[in-house]
């Protein structure tokens, strides 16, 4: 039976994934940093703790979901934020390349800048301008150079079961009339299930490589605040202001990429899977949470 070990297992995506596999015949090694029913402690920051337990549990797979994803806080938390970000996939890769892992680690947008004109393919330079940006960017590098069977998945807007910006919007609709979203950043919103689905995909092949990996077509975030609130049946009203706006009314924002929809290059030109329309995949996911 094939071994499947997932990193952050808590969060959105690695319970996502664990919904994605259940019809299939594999045991999964589910890890976070806090050990729970069914979770086994793990540091990924700690190589020695890391290469202990992959050599115990000998996965085929290793799903790296982990991260230090809070955008504002990595500014101030630069350490914490390499140390998962860039060391834990490091250390992963260490682990995978001695016991003959795949690796799958899941990147992000936070990788470009922001101020492209057309789809960011996945041969388009990187130049983050965030500590989120520069320590995923820095974790792909260590993937590349210590991991011998790997996939890079760069997706963006994630949203799932946890924490995300569309219950953000729904919660904040049961107290507010109107509520203020930035209309110039623009990017796709994928949801986690959809994700899943693709990692399921990918996982068993050896198409090894780097992928953009988000649901298809874009929006900003104003326009995804208002698809919310339409399939929610909310009357919720949107009011759309600019970065520069939002910022003088919330200051001390890290700095967020303006345009950073990716383009799954790689995946339409290696193979059939197509991830869904991100209107058609909110819809789903909002259906889950009646």
């Amino acid at each position: 039976m094939k071994k499947i070990l997932v990193t952050g297992c808590n969060g959105q995506l690695g319970k996502a994934i664990n919904q994605e596999y259940t019809k299939d015949e594999a045991e999964f090694i589910n890890t976070d940093v806090q050990a729970g029913e069914g979770v086994t402690a793990l540091d990924i920051t700690d190589v020695e703790q890391v290469l202990a337990l992959v050599r115990e549990t000998k996965p085929d797979v290793i799903i790296n979901c982990a991260a230090h994803t809070a955008v504002d806080l990595c500014e101030q938390q630069w350490d914490s934020a390499y140390k998962i970000n860039a060391l834990g996939a490091r250390n992963l890769s260490i682990a995978a390349s001695e016991t003959g892992a795949k690796l799958i680690h899941v990147s992000t947008d936070y990788v470009f800048d922001g101020t492209g004109t057309r789809p960011y393919t996945e041969f388009d330079a990187p130049g983050p301008n965030s500590a989120y940006g520069k320590t995923k960017l820095e974790g792909e590098h260590f993937v590349k150079a210590f991991a011998n069977k790997y996939f890079i998945l760069r997706t963006a807007w994630l949203y799932g079961d946890g924490k995300n910006f569309v219950k953000t919007m729904l919660r904040l609709s049961e107290s507010h009339d109107k509520v203020t979203v930035v209309d110039d950043q623009v990017g796709s919103p994928t949801s986690a299930a959809e994700l899943a689905r693709m990692i399921h995909f990918l996982e068993p092949t050896e198409n090894y490589g780097l992928f953009h990996a988000t649901c298809e077509g874009s929006c900003s975030w104003a326009d995804l605040a208002k698809e919310t609130f339409q399939l929610a049946g909310k009357d919720t009203a949107v009011e759309r202001v600019s970065t520069e706006e939002y910022c003088r009314r919330n200051p001390n924002q890290a700095p967020r990429p303006a345009y950073s929809i990716l383009e799954n290059y790689m995946l339409r030109l290696t193979c059939d899977f197509r991830m869904a329309d991100w209107k058609d995949a909110l819809k789903e996911y909002m259906d889950t949470l009646h």
